[in-house]
């Protein structure tokens, strides 16, 4: 441990130096993360580790994959079989390939589990301890029976890897050689086209010599046909290692969004008609409105929420400030418990923990990042600045500011085709909210739709804005008409708030509620 004079900040400390980098590590979900999982609200991990099917919701950075690894951890304890699917993988992939490859990477992750957590013995601490911080209460499965279904697995796995490399559309003939004779040639061609499949056929029948007839057949072959004919072979496996295990499976397909919008209900549709009375369940992970898990056609193709699929949505709003500040807070404190002897109460002033709360717009990873970046801002200007030896509100502001070059990548990253006319969308707003309106926050009608209420949606998924409060009414005008309050990412007026007569509302304050009910924060986007 460093030694540092009592007037010295903890900012200088080694410990910090180790604190940050545990920052970043945290910052991206990996398996072994899971032992610090924290429930943003209760009964959220019960219902993902639940026997029905689930979409989870949340922006980039708002605890998705840290659930669905912590539920997987969990399950894989139980020894219920499971397999992580990252789709992150396959972004550019074409449908049926990407389906298939998914398969691929489905049963693969499978194979492993049958190969590790299936087996193994509680006993085998290495194993065991070292993962998942426990032992499994259920013994390994029987390794005989396990061994057989892992054959007709490589089986499967090995079947599908030649569909993927296939090409799209292939020809085949087949010769049959008949004994009987024939005294007459002729011709008999046919042809046939059902949605999904195209085919033709055509037969050569003429008279041999010495009494034998060649029928020579082609056709076409399609790589979604093949998905087709072959469901009820994956069903079956599934069936087989619900019996196995005694229970249910489980697969998580995390970050759906990443995939084409167009592929993925098709994508979610054969698994979930996979899992269907088959012992297996689907957890699926994504950003709301960059994704369609349902197509409303006929048939209907993918999930439907209510129906088929409940929702877990892990967005968490600047509505419920305190909630999400006690939630973060206790992230961070873990987090620096894991260096002692910092402290919270050494490090940062509590006006500072509300400003980090507000510039991370209620995003976990968000929080960790500006945080992160309020350490390397104080740390810069010294302890002995006027501002003091503690990370302050101008440190965060100024730490929130840099913080945007990260939003910005993942905005181009995400946005994908629609980059464009978001940019566009979101330079309209800021321009709104520092030059007209000169306010943080602002409002939008509850009625309003089309490409401007789809423009905002997305732009609170992709964190440049902030949903402040849902039900928002004027002090005057606009009698019985409904607003919604969004915050513009603090990032994008960290300047502005020296501009002549530029308001931010303070989310921290009690007089929120009020100073957000005017009629010149409305905006229309036209």
């Amino acid at each position: 441990m460093s030694k540092k004079a009592p007037s010295e900040s903890q900012l200088n400390t080694t410990e910090v130096d180790d604190l940050l980098v545990l920052c970043e590590e945290v910052m991206r979900a990996t398996p072994e993360g899971a032992i610090r999982f924290i429930e943003p609200a209760p009964g959220v991990l019960a219902r993902a580790k639940s026997k029905q099917h689930n979409i989870v919701f949340g922006r980039r950075g708002s605890g998705k994959s840290s659930l669905l690894r912590k539920t997987a951890a969990d399950l894989t304890i139980d020894r219920r079989p499971i397999a992580f699917v990252d789709l992150e993988t396959f972004k550019g992939h074409t449908y049926p390939d990407v389906l298939i490859s998914v398969l691929i990477k489905t049963l693969g992750e499978f194979e492993q589990w049958l190969n590790g957590a299936a087996i193994n013995p509680a006993t085998k601490t290495s194993f065991w301890k070292r993962l998942f911080g426990t032992a499994p209460k259920r013994p390994p499965f029987h390794k005989a029976n396990t061994a057989a279904l892992k054959s007709n697995l490589r089986v499967i796995i090995a079947d599908l890897e030649a569909q993927l490399r296939a090409p799209e559309t292939s020809t085949k003939q087949t010769k049959i050689t008949v004994a009987n004779e024939l005294a007459t040639s002729g011709q008999f061609s046919a042809a046939a086209t059902v949605p999904g499949l195209s085919s033709s056929a055509t037969a050569n029948i003429a008279s041999k010599s010495n009494g034998t007839k060649e029928e020579q057949a082609s056709y076409v072959s399609h790589k979604v046909e093949y998905l087709h004919q072959n469901i009820l072979r994956f069903q079956h496996f599934f069936k087989e290692l619900s019996i196995l295990s005694d229970g249910p499976s489980f697969l998580i397909l995390d970050d759906l969004y990443h995939i084409r919008k167009a592929d993925q209900a098709k994508v979610i549709d054969y698994f979930h008609r996979v899992a269907k009375g088959n012992g297996m369940w689907l957890k699926v992970g994504t950003i709301k409105h960059r994704s369609q898990w349902y197509e409303h056609s006929d048939p209907p193709i993918g999930m439907k929420l209510g129906d088929d699929a409940r929702e877990i949505d892990l967005d968490m709003s600047l509505e419920k400030f305190e909630t999400l500040k006690k939630f973060l807070k206790q992230v961070l404190d873990n987090l620096i418990a894991e260096k002692p002897p910092l402290s919270i109460k050494e490090l940062i002033n509590p006006t500072a923990i509300d400003r980090i709360t507000i510039a991370s717009g209620g995003v976990t990873r968000d929080f960790v990042g500006i945080f992160s970046g309020s350490i390397a801002v104080a740390r810069n200007r010294g302890p002995e600045h006027h501002r003091g030896p503690k990370i302050g509100l101008e440190d965060v502001n100024l730490a929130a500011g840099d913080y945007d070059s990260n939003k910005r990548e993942e905005f181009k990253l995400d946005s994908a085709e629609d980059r464009e006319v978001l940019e566009a969308a979101f330079t309209k707003l800021v321009s709104f909210c520092t030059e007209t309106s000169k306010c943080n926050v602002f409002l939008v009608s509850q009625k309003l739709t089309g490409r401007v209420r789809e423009s905002i949606d997305q732009l609170i998924d992709l964190r440049m804005i902030h949903p402040v409060k849902s039900r928002v009414t004027l002090k005057k005008g606009a009698a019985g008409e409904l607003f919604e309050a969004y915050m513009l990412d603090l990032s994008q007026y960290t300047a502005a708030r020296k501009v002549h007569d530029f308001h931010m509302v303070d989310l921290s304050g009690h007089d929120k509620d009020e100073a957000i009910r005017r009629s010149s924060l409305i905006y229309s986007g036209t």
